[in-house]
């Protein structure tokens, strides 16, 4: 039967690629756990540049935050097939040769593969709000998937936890330096993910000597601080 006003909506996916998207579980809402039992997922992206409603995911890196520790046996590393992808100033950041985008994974199953690695984790970022735009756009259009993992911003952590002892400038690099952490690589994911959660681990045992020992404890910091931030600035 003809049916010309009918159009297909969302990625074609294979029948197994479809199964696991529907597998994926709803993440936990943020609660009381004690930040040392807590599992976290924190994540680094390379794009293709910095326009987050154009450019596209290019690697996804990602270690985890378990038993007050990072798990460097529990690992995510994943090159995305782009084969499209033309050469811009980014490469001169993120290293990632057009080469190895002509023979890195399809989207689908990396993505896939992150989320089940995820879990129903909450997910740490320095600038979270990038990441995770960048994550949502790519889910949906490889996916047809929604994103609703919470994401706790590593970049706002910092300042709120130390706010008399702090670097002039709020990058990843600058807070690294601070706290005399030895960073062996950076503007490559996975490399990137693990600086980040070094200095979160520093954060949270900050955050426990102040009383805030949950996540919702500390998003609940978090909320009051930006609106102290948004009043200076009124």
């Amino acid at each position: 039967m003809n049916m010309p006003w009918f159009k297909h909506r969302g990625p074609i996916l294979e029948l197994e690629q479809l199964l696991r998207r529907d597998r994926l579980g709803l993440p936990a809402e943020l609660g009381l756990c004690p930040l040392n039992e807590q599992r976290m997922v924190v994540l680094d992206l390379e794009t293709s540049g910095l326009d987050m409603r154009r450019d596209i995911v290019l690697s996804i890196g990602a270690v985890v935050i378990e038993h007050g520790g990072i798990n460097l046996g529990n690992q995510f590393e994943s090159t995305l097939l782009r084969p499209a992808q033309k050469v811009s100033e980014s490469v001169l950041i993120h290293g990632i040769a057009p080469s190895e985008l002509e023979t890195g994974e399809n989207p689908a199953d990396a993505l896939l593969d992150f989320m089940e690695f995820v879990g129903d984790s909450p997910i740490l970022a320095f600038h979270a709000s990038f990441d995770q735009r960048m994550l949502t756009r790519a889910l949906k259009q490889s996916l047809g998937y929604k994103l609703k993992h919470p994401f706790i911003d590593v970049a706002e952590l910092a300042p709120m936890l130390c706010p008399d002892n702090r670097p002039r400038q709020n990058g990843l690099d600058d807070w690294c330096t601070h706290f005399g952490l030895h960073v062996l690589q950076r503007h490559h994911a996975s490399a990137d993910a693990l600086a980040t959660a070094e200095l979160a681990l520093i954060l949270l045992s900050k955050a426990r000597r102040q009383g805030l020992d949950s996540l919702t404890a500390l998003n609940q910091r978090l909320a009051n601080w930006r609106q102290r931030q948004q009043a200076q600035f009124m």
